[in-house]
């Protein structure tokens, strides 16, 4: 294990690591950034939440701080692809604290927003861009940014942009960046598609691994509720009333379905928003922003935002529905247990979604702990009706059992309160 002020780094990065509080590295960040370094090309596989951004935001800036000179119009000295607008921002966010007096310059390209003004931007070229593939890809086609003077190529959380299809827009991107190249592949899990693209587009790659593919962060608890689909909404306010100032993620599995949930949610009194493919890039950012500074408290969301949070303070993540992608549900609950903290992830399991647990119970090689109900049997009849149990809680009764009105009561109390 090294301190970052034994690498040797330029000035710059390491008073910008002095200020913002960090003086040793993570696991993947104490693997990778040395080999990182050598300009070595890197396949790391970490848990979200583990410092993969500064892993390779660290070595990339050091690169382009020893290669002074501005970039000529149009052109890109670094490409960093990632698959949703939150990922590109959050990426953009953490690498600026690492340039804050020097003179590199980073942008960032994604769809929804102004393709005429990003066009502006990049005629004055960049050291840095961060970019979706799909509007990078577009913004190629007009002849508004020249790839071949990259020298550095970095793929974040390249397994999710491969069910996105980004194979088949890394094969239009890739011949464009300039060479030799190094590329570093950063990724919470392994399927076999990624170790294909591994070998197409890395040359001899170290890999580092600092966790199986497919395992949650250590302080990640979690559990399962059994439940009939039709008493998922009472199960989730019971839940929420329980800390009302907790931020909690709750991952719906349609676009519709996370805007209707979340509509429920303020109508009963909760501080909730929603963000998902229907909404604009602006709705987004001011949606995450609130979540992050605690103005809203519950930010209900479909997978567009599994890889683009990076919000320290989130205590709990609720599958309110199962994800269809096994590795997904990976990827939501690291939203929670980031750097360094605890927190508690939450499932919902209807009859329907056994076959969807049974996969993620498979690719995670674990039982989740089951907090209430039993699981389906193999006709998909719950065996029996589940109960409500939290952490040390005495079980209680679902709506429609004698005990409901304490649930009332206490919706009573929130809306009083509010």
């Amino acid at each position: 294990m090294f301190d970052f002020d034994m690498l040797g780094l330029a000035p710059a990065l390491t008073a910008a690591l002095k200020r913002a509080g960090l003086s040793e590295p993570t696991p993947i960040q104490n693997q990778a950034i040395p080999l990182a370094l050598q300009g070595l090309d890197i396949l790391g596989l970490a848990q979200t939440g583990t410092g993969k951004t500064l892993a390779f935001g660290l070595p990339l800036v050091d690169h382009l701080l020893a290669q002074p000179g501005r970039p000529a119009p149009k052109t890109v000295k670094a490409l960093i692809l990632a698959p949703t607008r939150e990922l590109v921002n959050q990426i953009a966010d953490s690498l600026r604290v690492l340039t804050t007096g020097t003179p590199i310059r980073i942008f960032t390209v994604v769809g929804g927003q102004s393709v005429g003004r990003q066009i502006e931007t990049l005629k004055r070229g960049t050291d840095i861009l961060v970019a979706t593939p799909g509007r990078l890809i577009d913004l190629m086609d007009r002849g508004a940014v020249d790839l071949s003077t990259v020298r550095h190529l970095v793929l974040d959380e390249a397994d999710q942009m491969l069910d996105l299809g980004f194979i088949h827009a890394l094969r239009k991107i890739a011949p464009r960046l300039g060479t030799p190249r190094q590329t570093m592949l950063f990724s919470a899990t392994m399927p076999k598609q990624m170790e294909e693209l591994s070998r197409a587009y890395l040359k001899d790659p170290r890999r580092v691994q600092v966790a199986p593919p497919g395992k949650a962060a250590d302080k990640v608890t979690q559990s399962v509720h059994f439940i009939d689909r039709a008493r998922k909404p009472e199960l989730l306010r019971d839940i929420l009333s329980r800390d009302l100032s907790a931020l909690t993620l709750v991952f719906a599995r349609t676009k519709h379905g996370a805007e209707k949930l979340m509509k429920d949610l303020v109508a009963d009194g909760f501080n909730a928003a929603s963000i998902h493919g229907n909404k604009s890039q602006g709705q987004r950012d001011r949606a995450i922003k609130a979540f992050r500074d605690g103005t809203v408290t519950t930010l209900v969301a479909t997978d567009v935002a599994a890889r683009g949070i990076d919000i320290p303070g989130v205590a709990y993540v609720i599958n309110y529905d199962l994800p269809e992608v096994p590795d997904n549900y990976v990827h939501r609950i690291g939203r929670t247990a980031r750097a360094g903290r605890e927190g508690e992830a939450i499932a919902f399991c209807t009859p329907e979604e056994a076959d969807q647990l049974r996969d993620i119970q498979k690719l995670m090689k674990i039982d989740i702990p089951v907090a209430s109900g039993q699981a389906p049997r193999s006709g998909g009849a719950a065996r029996e009706p589940w109960q409500k149990r939290g952490r040390g809680q005495k079980p209680a009764p679902m709506a429609g059992d004698k005990p409901a009105a304490n649930s009332n009561r206490r919706r009573q109390r929130r809306h009083r309160a509010a």
